[in-house]
């Protein structure tokens, strides 16, 4: 017989040993060499991204914007929300180590049958001289309970703290998802900011070539009734007119979309945006540092989010991994419990149990594998994210530099073009009146000056654009 019991004793254990087991998961094998240098720029410790966006833009008009946009946007509000969500969820991981404490009232009654354990057992008990007319258990015997039960899983593995690691990098990572938005909303009004002053600049110099264009007009006119023009002239004179001003209407239109696009990120219905100064009067930044390439990974706050949701991962699959351990659970309890309602509350009904136990899993192992496949996946999807978003700073960082550069040059010549353009454009006009020039070559001269106008603040606004971009994508604008 001891030997029978033994054998099974000993075949349990091995069964309990096999359900503890932790199976094996493919884990991504994280492993990611950032460069030394950024190409475009020197090696330096500093970086513009430091500087408060406070600081960074100097107009005082802009400064405005930007501080409602922060106030009243709507998607700033969203992530203030899932913070929330995820102090929330920090605080359910943090009870979950806890014991659980119930307050509980119940009762009910029961009729034992006479060939019942309980029926004879309670029958033969108030035959018995030993106990009190209170003691008696009636016929249909009452169940009265009303005190306190606990449970508590002991955290002896470290699992539930795991959870709770999981969760407060969860919330520390959104809140630096809240940053980054930060940092691409003061972006996002500046660089809008920026295109309202372009088209408001190309509003100024479509109208006064149009002006230009108009009194051109009226000149070949008055020479085609001398007869020195042809009907041809004015005709190709009137439809370079009709083109500029189609070009200016599409002006008007964009700003129009351009400033409902700005009102849209400030929070707010569509009205006018005052503006005081214009393209031109908007300063480039002296500062370009970019820093080290290690630097960026504590700068941008996009990077420290995805880092943290990786630390939240690693930590979900040790949680997952210690699921397969025996979990030792405790329960006591206190209570007043009795069948006879008069003595319910009382001392002598006093009741208290204590009970403790192992549990593994052994049927639901294929319940928790597949919940440590999803999180291994949920952590290699974690890594790979990771990565897209450090080389996706890499190249913002680098095309915004290369940009800040190449237009810069591209605005400098196209200044010198327009230039050259204004005077070729009354040297033309000059010598069609002495008849020395064709007024083809008046069109030409007046459609290529307008081109070079506009290109010259098209490239302008493009460097401001790229300083904005530059700006962001080391991390500037949420300080």
């Amino acid at each position: 017989m001891l030997y029978s019991i033994n054998r099974y004793t000993i075949i349990l254990g091995l069964l309990l040993l096999a359900a503890c087991r932790t199976p094996q998961t493919a884990r991504v094998n994280k492993d990611l060499k950032l460069p030394e240098t950024f190409q475009h720029h020197s090696r330096d410790s500093g970086s513009m991204a430091d500087v408060n966006w406070k600081s960074f833009f100097s107009d005082t008009t802009l400064q405005s914007l930007i501080q409602t946009g922060l106030e009243n946007n709507p998607g700033l509000g969203m992530a203030l929300q899932r913070i929330r969500s995820a102090q929330t969820q920090l605080l359910l991981a943090r009870n979950a180590r806890l014991p659980m404490l119930e307050a509980m009232l119940g009762g009910g009654v029961t009729k034992f049958g006479k060939y019942t354990i309980d029926g004879v057992g309670n029958f033969d008990t108030n035959l018995s001289p030993n106990i009190s007319k209170d003691q008696r258990i009636p016929v249909v015997t009452p169940d009265l309970w009303m005190g306190f039960r606990s449970s508590w899983e002991m955290d002896i593995w470290g699992r539930l703290n795991d959870k709770k690691k999981a969760a407060f990098s969860r919330l520390l990572a959104s809140e630096k998802e809240r940053q980054w938005l930060v940092t691409q909303l003061v972006a996002q009004i500046a660089q809008l900011y920026y295109e309202l002053l372009s088209l408001d600049t190309e509003l100024d110099i479509v109208e006064k070539n149009k002006r230009l264009q108009e009194d051109a007009l009226n000149v070949i006119r008055i020479q085609k009734t001398g007869g020195r023009a042809t009907e041809l002239a004015v005709k190709q004179f009137e439809a370079q007119l009709y083109s500029t001003s189609s070009y200016l209407i599409r002006v008007k239109q964009a700003l129009v979309e351009t400033e409902n696009g700005l009102n849209l990120l400030l929070g707010r219905f569509p009205q006018p945006i005052t503006r005081k100064k214009q393209l031109f009067d908007q300063q480039l930044a002296v500062d370009r540092r970019t820093g080290l390439p290690s630097g960026l990974l504590l700068r941008r706050p996009d990077i420290q989010a995805a880092t943290l949701q990786l630390l939240s991962a690693d930590r979900e699959i040790a949680a997952a991994r210690k699921s397969f351990l025996p979990a030792f659970t405790i329960a006591p309890y206190v209570a007043f419990n009795s069948f006879n309602l008069a003595q319910w509350i009382n001392p002598a009904s006093v009741a208290y149990g204590f009970a403790g136990g192992l549990a593994a899993p052994v049927l639901n192992r294929n319940q928790l594998k597949a919940s440590l496949e999803q999180a291994a996946a949920s952590e290699g999807e974690a890594w790979h994210g990771y990565r897209q978003t450090v080389m996706q700073a890499f190249q913002e960082v680098e095309t915004s530099l290369s940009a800040i550069g190449n237009h810069s040059s591209i605005h400098e010549l196209k200044k010198k073009e327009a230039t050259a353009l204004d005077e070729a454009v009354g040297s033309a006009r000059e010598l069609y009146l002495t008849g020395y020039a064709s007024y083809l070559e008046v069109i030409t001269a007046q459609k290529s000056y307008l081109e070079a106008q506009l290109e010259s603040v098209a490239t302008y606004r493009s460097v401001l654009l790229a300083q904005v971009d530059l700006y962001r994508s080391l991390g500037g604008g949420w300080q």
